[in-house]
């Protein structure tokens, strides 16, 4: 059986989410990315090894180097899924601001 990872599980880690801010500016290696870390480079491995079996990752192989790129397709899959409670939140914080701004404190 081969089950996959949970995209917001691997989106749920502090260190996973700041790798997608880097990669998202630009593509990078993953001594690069490590660079921006401190902690070793195979425990940032390991965190592109989730990202990548995720498939927000796309790896590609540069001659001895693999280069990750984001992959916006599968972002978007997740801001789509995301949406609605979103706008769910919205609404009701908008309903609590309408009823805060008619509320007069007793005296």
């Amino acid at each position: 059986m081969n089950l996959r990872r949970d995209v917001f599980q691997a989106i749920a880690d502090p260190t996973r989410r700041a790798i997608l801010m880097l990669v998202a500016s630009q593509s990078m290696t993953a001594g690069a990315i490590a660079a921006n870390f401190d902690t070793a480079r195979p425990t940032v491995s390991k965190h592109l090894a989730i990202l990548t079996e995720c498939e927000l990752l796309e790896p590609e192989q540069s001659g001895r180097e693999v280069i990750y790129h984001l992959n916006p397709k599968k972002m978007k899959e997740i801001a789509d899924f995301i949406e609605p409670f979103r706008q769910l939140w919205e609404d009701r914080f908008n309903k609590l601001e309408a009823i805060m701004k008619n509320y007069k404190p007793k005296k």
